[in-house]
């Protein structure tokens, strides 16, 4: 079974600050509505390369929802992200099968501005270092803007990496294995083996997708603070929020050239553009 980046999910403190900032970046957001029975409403960035990223707030305490908690304790920035399977229900159902703690299909929905209903039905992973998995009911294109919503001043075209950081590789990979079906007969994403970047005292693999690449990363455990400065940073995230999306790279369009983004407008240090 093949699998999209879906979207990325970025919790911020005020909705429409944050829709303020990131058009001031050059991105088109529309704004997507609320979420019935939860206190969260969100807007979205969409890309030429079918995914998004979902800015989520909450305009109540919700301390039902993880998401709600780890912003109430941590603030802005990265939250999780979600990848789109052929077939929800036979992702999870077979990602089950293969021994991965994995609960769905959830129902999901949401109410936008000019009152369209939109349904989906998420797989919600056990642990962090994984994605959850969304997939259409009603018609993806009342989930996800099309035509020039998807196109942005800044010129950024899609999603290239997501960063995950991960506490044991070995577990980890054994997880997406599971999740999703690594070197499948029917087109089931790709993984490399981890590798130790040199004198980096870190450990590295990638998953590569239909259009975007994740990229794990995680400390050794002899790792200390001289070891160096991404295992520093990679000690202290996961001290803190846990595994789960550390960096973003939103991918150039025709002519781009890398360049970093404001911090303070897009919520997170670890988002950029790259060719």
């Amino acid at each position: 079974m093949k699998f999209r980046l879906d979207h990325v999910v970025i919790a911020v403190t005020d909705l429409d600050k944050a829709v303020e900032d990131y058009r001031t970046l050059g991105f088109t957001v529309v704004i997507g509505g609320r979420h019935p029975g939860r206190t969260s409403h969100n807007a979205l960035v969409a890309f030429a390369d079918g995914s998004y990223l979902e800015l989520i707030a909450w305009t109540a305490p919700g301390p039902a929802e993880r998401w709600y908690n780890v912003h109430a304790k941590h603030g802005d920035g990265l939250m999780d992200f979600a990848l789109l399977p052929e077939d929800t229900a036979r992702a999870i159902e077979e990602a089950k099968s293969r021994g991965l703690v994995l609960n769905g299909p959830i129902d999901g929905g949401r109410v936008r501005p000019d009152g369209q209903e939109v349904k989906w039905q998420t797989g919600r992973q056990a642990t962090f270092d994984l994605p959850f998995l969304c997939g259409d009911v009603t018609p993806r294109a009342l989930r996800v803007p099309e035509g020039d919503a998807r196109k942005h001043a800044n010129g950024v075209v899609g999603v290239k990496t997501v960063t995950v950081a991960v506490r044991d590789m070995d577990a980890t990979l054994a997880r997406y294995a599971a999740l999703l079906g690594h070197g499948a007969d029917d087109g089931g994403a790709e993984s490399e083996p981890g590798v130790v970047l040199p004198a980096s005292g870190v450990r590295i693999a990638f998953i590569a997708l239909e259009a975007a690449r994740l990229v794990l990363l995680s400390p050794l455990p002899e790792a200390t603070a001289s070891s160096s400065r991404l295992a520093e940073i990679l000690k202290v995230r996961l001290a803190t929020r846990g595994e789960g999306p550390c960096a973003m790279a939103l991918r150039a369009g025709p002519g781009m050239s890398a360049r970093s983004l404001d911090a303070e407008l897009t919520r997170d240090p670890m988002i950029d553009i790259r060719p």
